[in-house]
């Protein structure tokens, strides 16, 4: 596909490369549906122009950023295994913050619950006690969750609160997710969005109080918070709404 005005192409080539999803090369970033290619575009014009990201809602997190990267692995304290890849990452002066975006995933794939042992080692501090709990209500079924995927969302914040430890930073993690109308021709509905928009709430309220704070919010919302004045900032946002419609 073709990038957006503004979007450094060689960064971004190099990010999806190097995360090992192959999307360029097996064509997926340029499928209709492509959630990555909604990031990268997104995210990738803040990459050599990070203070003019605009914070997400009323989380302010130490903004201006300092730092945006798109593709960003948040490690765990443990060197073999997989790790959690974010869709982007940005640096604040007090936070790291990992963003992980969605756009048609919650209403196309299946919510598989898929926790190791190794999430159960004792290394994430008292403070991610929330998290812990979820992650055990997921195994139980005690939680469940139609579209959102709670269990990635744990990962993400386990790889952040040891991220956040080794870099001095308050770690946080923003879900950015898309409402998009129609699907494989067919409306997606608005009781999905809704059935959608309670799991987020639920979610947040179980993990309220952890090391790592959640805040979730639609692109569409963030997007209309830009601020008006900066016309490049504008520009590049009326390109999202156009090209991707979240």
């Amino acid at each position: 596909m073709d990038f957006m005005p503004g979007v450094p192409v060689e960064y971004v080539s190099a990010r999806l490369e190097a995360a090992g999803g192959n999307e360029i090369a097996s064509g997926k970033l340029a499928s209709p549906e492509s959630s990555a290619a909604l990031a990268v575009n997104c995210f990738g014009w803040f990459h050599d122009r990070p203070a003019q990201l605009p914070p997400f809602g009323d989380f302010q997190a130490g903004f201006p950023a300092l730092e945006v990267d798109i593709e960003y692995c948040a490690r765990f304290p443990w060197s073999g295994g997989r790790h959690p890849w974010l869709d982007a990452a940005i640096v604040t002066k007090t936070h790291l913050i990992g963003v992980e975006s969605k756009r048609f995933e919650p209403f196309r794939d299946k919510k598989m619950v898929s926790l190791s042992p190794a999430y159960d080692r004792p290394v994430w501090g008292d403070e991610m006690a929330p998290f812990e709990t979820m992650r055990n209500d997921l195994r139980s079924g005690s939680q469940r969750f139609d579209y959102l995927d709670a269990a990635q969302l744990v990962k993400h914040a386990f790889g952040l609160v040891t991220d956040g430890r080794r870099k001095g930073l308050k770690p946080a993690l923003v879900y950015l997710f898309a409402e998009p109308e129609m699907r494989d021709g067919k409306p997606i509905g608005t009781e999905a969005h809704t059935d959608h928009r309670s799991e987020i709430t639920r979610f947040a309220k179980a993990v309220e109080g952890a090391a790592v704070a959640f805040h979730a919010l639609s692109y569409r919302d963030w997007l209309m918070s830009w601020p008006p004045a900066d016309g490049d900032l504008i520009t590049h946002q009326k390109a999202i709404l156009s090209a991707f419609k979240p």
